[in-house]
Formats: C-alpha cells, sequence, structure tokens
C-alpha cells in the first residue's frame, strides 16, 4: 500500500506537540527554544532562575509556553518535576537535553569535584531525565524525540595554541562529559528505538558568547583560523537542526551526533 508523501510544511509541523528544554534562556538554548515554538510546538522551559524561564517563555511565539525552575544537578527532584509539566500541558513529546553548570578549571588545577560536579550535572542528569520522559512516552504508546546537547569538543580535542596566553581555557572536565554524552545517545537510541524514541545528538562547534568575542578578539581570531568558514557560529544556526531532530522530517534520525562546527572537524 502506497503511503501519500507528506509536504515539508507537513513534515517539519510540531503544533500539538510538547517539549521540554533544559538550560533554555541560554545562549544556544534560547534560539532552539524559538525554533520549536516556531514550528509550532508547546515549550516547557527550564533554568535555575524561575522567574527568568517565566519571562523568557513568556517571550517565546505562540501561546501556552511554561517557564519552571529547574535545576537538574538535584537528580532526586527528576521525577516530580515531570509529574509536574504532565500535570501542567498533558504530554511530553520532546526532550532537549541543554542546561550545564559545571566548573571551567585548566587542565593543571581541576580537581576530582570538577570532574564528578560536571558528570552529574552534564551526563547523569542528562541520562536521568531522558529515562523519565522516556517512561511517559512508554505508558502513552508514543513516538518521541530526545536531543542531547554535545560538543564538538567531545569529538576532537582543542588546539592549546588557541588558548595559550589568554585567560581563557579549555576544560579538561568538560571535554570528557560530552565525549560521554556523544556515546551515551548512541546507546540510548540503541535500546528506545523499539519503542520508536530516537535519540540523537547536537554537537555545536565554536559559538563563542557575545561577551566573549567582545572581551577576548585575539582569541577569537585564533579560532577563526581553525574554521574552514573562517568565522564563529550564531545561535540561528542550530535552529534547523533543532527542528529537523524533533520532527517528523527526521524520523529516519536515530543515534546520530551531529556536528554544526563550520567545518572545524573536517580538516
Amino acid at each position: 500500500m502506497t503511503v501519500a508523501e507528506r509536504t515539508i510544511q507537513e513534515l517539519f509541523d510540531l503544533s500539538g506537540k510538547v517539549a521540554i528544554v533544559t538550560g533554555a534562556a541560554g545562549w544556544l538554548g534560547s534560539a532552539m527554544s524559538r525554533a520549536l515554538a516556531e514550528a509550532g510546538a508547546t515549550l516547557v522551559v527550564t533554568s535555575r532562575d524561575g522567574e527568568q524561564a517565566v519571562s523568557f517563555a513568556a517571550s517565546l511565539p505562540g501561546s501556552g509556553h511554561v517557564g519552571l525552575a529547574f535545576h537538574q544537578a538535584d537528580t532526586d527532584t527528576i521525577p516530580a518535576f515531570v509529574a509536574d509539566v504532565l500535570e501542567r500541558v498533558g504530554h511530553i513529546d520532546i526532550l532537549v537535553n541543554n542546561a550545564y553548570g559545571g566548573t571551567a578549571p585548566d587542565i593543571d588545577t581541576a580537581t576530582a569535584a570538577d570532574f564528578d560536579n560536571s558528570f552529574h550535572t552534564g551526563v547523569t542528569a542528562y541520562f536521568l531525565l531522558a529515562r523519565e520522559v522516556v517512561h511517559h512516552l512508554r505508558s502513552r504508546g508514543a513516538p518521541g524525540s530526545i536531543i542531547n546537547i554535545g560538543s564538538m569538543y567531545g569529538v576532537v580535542a582543542s588546539y592549546p595554541s588557541a588558548y595559550e596566553g589568554l585567560p581563557v581555557n579549555s576544560p579538561p572536565n568538560y571535554h570528557a562529559l560530552k565525549g560521554g554524552i556523544v556515546h551515551l545517545t548512541r546507546h540510548l537510541a540503541a535500546y528506545w528505538a523499539a519503542d520508536n524514541i530516537r535519540v540523537n545528538g547536537i554537537c555545536p562547534g565554536p559559538f563563542p558568547k557575545e561577551q566573549t568575542q567582545t572581551a577576548h578578539p585575539e582569541f577569537i581570531e585564533r579560532l577563526d583560523a581553525k574554521v574552514p568558514l573562517g568565522r564563529m557560529g550564531r545561535p540561528e544556526e542550530l535552529k534547523g537542526l533543532a527542528v529537523l531532530l524533533a520532527s517528523e522530517a527526521g524520523s529516519y534520525i536515530t543515534g546520530q551526533n551531529i556536528l554544526v562546527d563550520g567545518g572545524w572537524t573536517a580538516w
């Protein structure tokens, strides 16, 4: 039996879908949140600052968005958080694991606590929140999409020369945890595919905040030299991929960690 081919508008349409985005008001999280809202989804956005979350939710296009205080490092609160979301909006279809709050130590001074805290917030919490959402999806017998935000630094090392002599660094705990996210994404995708739940990763390359670009122009010049496209990424350049992976347009994509890096890792 031939199935009618859906239009591109239908494939990318997220109307009726509910998406959780953690750390949503940040530099990259805000752009991805707006993308999902622009595609028609209802957003539940989180921040450790509840007022900031509420304010950001109100700024999104569309209606019905919810802003909640949530600190994913407090992993014991994850089941109650998901239950609260369900009580407020009824169901969940999409999760974007984006929040991160680890330390940024130098390679010569990083401690065990730096690694423990980073992994707990950036790997353990990602897994536990994803699993809680999967329990809900299974109970509905519904498909779903989980998007983990990794980094190109989970795939390649940084260039020491890019940081030499500057008050910026490339934390070893960050590299390690993002490498963990890259492989955790593959593992979860393989195990949850039977439930029609897709798990993918977005691995941004150099997307420094505006403050960093203004404060450290020499650093940005060094990074530009490492990118085939010759410039830093703009947050809006993650929007299309976020919607692709969240929507039916990406229905046959799972277990992938897609690099958005201006060609950095192509050298």
